[in-house]
């Protein structure tokens, strides 16, 4: 019986629970959903080279008759070699094949077989190892254009394959979603033909036809939900705030601020002062002072009667948050709360009570800020820090708590008890992201850019260092500790063999430093005399707030850790970041890490320890050290790893994308906007029957923020 697409994978074969708990790591649980997994690159396996002509050091086909029957030996326990000798009437391959006793079985004497890996050269002979083969004629894994997948530990790019070869009639009977008018109009290929050619396509031309098809529609239906999410924006009303001279607020600053805040800081009394509420986000690389911006915004709301609330991700950003904003804006006579959820229970009582009637005008605080309980006397202007960490459900969820029209803001805004208004938003966010990813992941904010840093700030110093330096990097650590300073150790893995996987061929995940091991080895053996502290995002959120506070505090003077710091708390202290298995995270990824230096005075460096010799890796790492310019390493990372990998795991409350590279797409991304646009001018509610598979395709790309289309 044929595979349907609701199938689960243990009904493909090769597919028992193990491994299908391993692929479910990759989102992958049902026959349909290997469909929608597309291929991150393709090798093209269709030239066939002779044994003697094989170009070295790179992977090749190559036709040859197997001489002899495979050899079998054991040279230890936990190793296993098969040899076979292989020849073409130019020359013979000597072939090794570790760990795979098949081989002996698959491989017979006198047979033809096309043999797909690295050529290289021992003395006179010519060899291969590992190499994937199969019968000459078949044509399943070589004579092709081959997918390469996203994969995981304990799945390989063959299974990938074979089974999605076994998902691929399921291809069939897949629904059109994209209405008619607009396949002919923007000439796109069939999905049957797209999904088949996407993954093993028949030529360049095919390959080329089925990413344009399947990336418009990615980018169509992604336009389709940005345009509602703006065009309710447009319909919600605001509470407008009077503008105020803007040199009685920098009169409040200890310093001058940047041109490039100053203009921030004017786009935001402009929107606020508007009967629409703000939806902005500000960007700008760390230190670049969008907290001064966040407080102009916090101040002017409270100077025309209302209040304004700072969520952040962690409580000890929220208190940093507090203490600044207090030395700030109290002498403006701006009463700054904090609430988060390790304060006392009557201390929270306080706090909440105190929101509820008005006696808080600038709150900060974390979650908590949006949990039951919580009520706002004149809710008018909310700021998200690290927006991509919230995401529109949580945005949502606070702007709910809004400010009620029904006096006119002179007469003090709101009283409770009127018609719900949204809130103003302000976004700040310190991952540079070029203007054209920013236009669609923030597709429903305005976007302000703080492209200046201010005067003084010293850069930090970037090295990219190989293994053979480690001894001097400890000694580099001790020598910065002795200078009274504080060092982030960062690991990408919490336990040996958890966390990231690479390509097939590369070093294992076992060798990737893991937190909790190496932080023990380093306590023991490198550094038994200094105080050691660790951090990890499976660390409950109490034990990560005691971490991150007592380095804060100085009673840690090396903090080793996960990416969890990545959004962490302000250590001017801390004047080295060293970044273990640099080459396993994005350029945009290691930059956010980096900027937890040289906040202080004092010079700060990131050393980055990479064992690899990709030599494409080592490109991407030298552009770090060669730049501090957040904006042009994220058009690097974007270029280098397109936008599906361009936040990592992290949730920013908008759908990934799969295929579409923003760098390179943008005729396509326009040609996908005006056809949103055009559909939704004719259909605005999408009600039309053959406009309803386009609703239903945008409700799940947006499944995670289902409140946009009620």
């Amino acid at each position: 019986m044929p595979i349907t697409p609701d199938a689960p994978l243990t009904e493909c074969s090769g597919v028992g629970e193990e491994r299908a708990k391993k692929l479910a790591k990759l989102g992958l649980e049902r026959v349909s959903s290997l469909l929608f997994h597309y291929p991150r690159d393709y090798e093209d396996r269709r030239q066939v080279y002779t044994a003697r002509d094989a170009p070295l050091g790179q992977r090749v086909c190559i036709s040859a008759t197997a001489a002899e029957h495979p050899r079998r030996a054991r040279i230890r326990k936990g190793l296993e070699l098969v040899q076979v000798k292989v020849v073409d009437n130019t020359g013979a391959l000597h072939l090794t094949f570790f760990n795979q006793g098949y081989v002996d079985r698959a491989i017979r004497a006198g047979e033809e077989y096309v043999f797909y890996g690295t050529v290289e050269e021992q003395g006179r002979r010519r060899t291969m190892a590992n190499p994937i083969f199969e019968r000459v004629g078949q044509g399943t894994v070589t004579g092709r254009i081959m997918p390469v997948y996203p994969l995981t530990a304990g799945i390989s790019n063959h299974l990938m394959a074979s089974l999605t070869r076994q998902a691929l009639p399921c291809a069939a009977g897949l629904p059109e979603t994209l209405p008619q008018q607009i396949r002919q109009g923007h000439s796109l290929a069939a999905l049957e033909f797209s999904i088949k050619n996407i993954h093993f396509p028949e030529d360049e031309e095919a390959l080329s036809l089925a990413r344009r098809r399947l990336t418009f529609e990615e980018l169509f239906y992604l336009s389709v939900g940005l345009t509602r999410l703006k065009s309710r924006r447009a319909g919600e009303e605001g509470v407008p705030l009077p503008s105020r001279p803007m040199e009685e607020f920098l009169a409040l600053l200890p310093f001058a601020p940047t041109g490039a805040q100053r203009r921030v800081m004017e786009e935001v009394a402009r929107d606020l002062s508007a009967p629409r509420p703000m939806n902005r986000l500000i960007q700008g690389d760390v230190g670049s002072g969008k907290t001064a911006v966040a407080a102009f915004a916090g101040w002017l709301c409270a100077k025309s009667g209302g209040q304004a609330a700072l969520m952040a991700p962690t409580e000890v950003l929220a208190e940093q948050h507090y203490r600044s904003l207090s030395a700030l804006l109290a002498p403006a006579g701006v009463r700054v709360g904090l609430l988060t959820g390790s304060l006392g229970a009557a201390e929270k009582k306080r706090v909440r009570k105190a929101l509820a009637e008005g006696e808080i005008d600038f709150v900060a605080g974390t979650h908590a800020l949006i949990s039951d309980g919580v009520e706002f006397h004149r809710l008018s202007l909310m700021v998200a820090d690290e927006q991509h960490r919230f995401g529109v459900a949580q945005r949502a969820a606070l702007a709910a708590k809004g400010a009620t029209p029904g006096t006119p803001p002179q007469a003090g805004l709101a009283a409770k008890g009127g018609a719900s208004a949204a809130p103003h938003v302000l976004v700040m966010s310190a991952t540079p992201i070029p203007r054209t990813l920013a236009l669609i992941i923030y597709g429903d904010l305005d976007v302000s850019v703080i492209d200046q840093l201010p005067p003084g700030r010293t850069p930090v110093e970037t090295y990219v260092v190989g293994e053979d330096k480690r001894a001097r990097m400890y000694g580099f650590v001790r020598k910065q500790v002795e200078a009274g300073r504080q060092v982030y150790i960062i690991c990408p893995a919490v336990e040996d063999g958890a966390g990231l996987d690479g390509p097939e061929g590369d070093s294992p995940a076992m060798d990737l430093k893991a937190v909790k091991s190496y932080a023990e080895n380093l306590q023991i053996n490198v550094f038994p005399d200094l105080r050691l502290g660790i951090l990890h995002g499976k660390m409950k959120p109490k034990e990560k707030e005691a971490a991150m506070a007592a380095f804060a505090k100085g009673e840690i003077q090396v903090l080793v850790a996960t990416t969890v710091v990545e959004v962490g708390v302000d250590v001017p202290n801390a004047s080295l970041i060293v970044i273990e298995n640099a080459d396993r995270f994005g350029l945009s990824q290691l930059h956010q890490l980096r900027g937890r230096v040289g906040r202080g005075k004092h010079q700060s460096y990131c050393v980055l320890i990479t064992a690899t010799r990709n030599p494409d890796s080592m490109a991407r790492l030298r552009t770090l050290a060669s730049t501090t310019d957040g904006f042009k390493i994220s058009e690097e990372d974007l270029k280098l790893r397109g936008p599906g990998d361009f936040f990592g795991s992290r949730q920013h409350g908008l759908p990934q994308l799969k295929l579409a590279d923003l760098a390179g797409d943008m005729r396509l991304l326009s040609e996908a906007q005006e056809a949103a646009r055009e559909l939704l001018e004719d259909d605005p509610d999408l009600s039309k029957a053959e406009n309803r598979p386009v609703l239903q395709r945008v409700r799940r790309l947006f499944a995670d923020t289902p409140d946009i289309f009620n």
